[in-house]
């Protein structure tokens, strides 16, 4: 009984460990804790959409910084201290998940984490990594981690698309001079040539947030850049006069933000062509 007890604590260790070593911390024990006391706090809020949009709250004038998941070696990043537009929603949707599965502890978050930041659930190198968001999407979607629900809307149509920005711009990520990786990469993108995906016009999203949209909603913002599906993501919000605003991560303001521009607005300014709409499951 000894030896069997002694050899389920080695192997528990070692997977401790293993967890352990692929991890990048940006601050193990700051970023630790916080995860905890957010999670804490996260479980007590039952409602999907409210936990999503409590949480994102917590973020507000977090420091803006790109690229925090590049590195030489492909490992899974842990940093809420500072975050891009998508870094931001990483941390926002996988608290939500895990307090959602009445979880509380950072082993818990770090391990969601890698099911919904990587293709299959699986950190397998860069080329895993879901980077375009119809990827992340299309993968999540499949594995039942949340919902696009854009076609839902009646005022919702439908994009067709082709998704190669990164192969086509390949002086644009470094971790794409390995031609091995580079042609992973191109693989990932046959997936998505000609892409079908739903799609609500900047024209319909004032008159789509009277009777569709709700407060803690995942947007993913549409563009028309060669290429690309999405340039830029955020959470939203919906004040007493059915008028949107996104919390997002911004590189103008520098920081985590409760935008003060009505999101159609927003869209027009910066030549958006509409939105996709994420929820998880009630």
């Amino acid at each position: 009984m000894k030896l069997k007890n002694s050899i389920i604590l080695l192997a528990a260790t070692a997977c401790i460990t293993a967890q352990a070593q692929h991890i990048n911390w940006h601050n193990e024990a700051t970023d630790s804790a916080d995860i905890n006391r957010l999670l804490k706090k996260a479980v007590m809020i039952s409602d999907p959409q409210q936990r999503v949009a409590s949480l994102a709250k917590d973020f507000i004038d977090l420091p803006y910084v790109a690229g925090t998941l590049e590195a030489e070696d492909e490992r899974l990043t842990v940093n809420l201290d500072e975050v891009d537009c998508t870094t931001l929603i990483d941390n926002v949707v996988t608290l939500a998940v895990t307090a959602g599965e009445h979880r509380t502890s950072w082993r818990d978050f770090v391990y969601n984490l890698e099911r919904l930041r990587y293709r299959g659930g699986e950190m397998k190198g860069y080329p895993s990594r879901l980077h375009y968001i119809s990827d992340w999407i299309v993968d999540n979607t499949h594995r039942g981690n949340f919902e696009e629900v854009t076609n839902r809307c009646d005022l919702a149509t439908y994009e067709i698309k082709t998704i190669d920005f990164m192969s086509a711009n390949r002086n644009l990520y470094p971790a794409l001079a390995d031609s091995a990786t580079f042609a992973k990469i191109k693989e990932a993108e046959i997936g998505y040539r000609s892409h079908r995906f739903p799609i609500i016009k900047t024209s319909r999203v004032a008159k789509a947030a009277k009777t569709f949209l709700r407060t803690g909603d995942i947007i993913a913002l549409c563009t028309g850049k060669k290429g690309l599906d999405v340039s830029h993501m955020g959470i939203l919000f919906i004040n007493d006069k059915n008028i949107p605003y996104l919390l997002h991560a911004s590189s103008k303001a520098g920081k985590v933000i409760l935008d003060t521009t009505p999101l159609d607005r927003y869209l027009t300014t910066n030549r958006l062509t509409g939105i996709r709409v994420i929820r998880l499951k009630e």
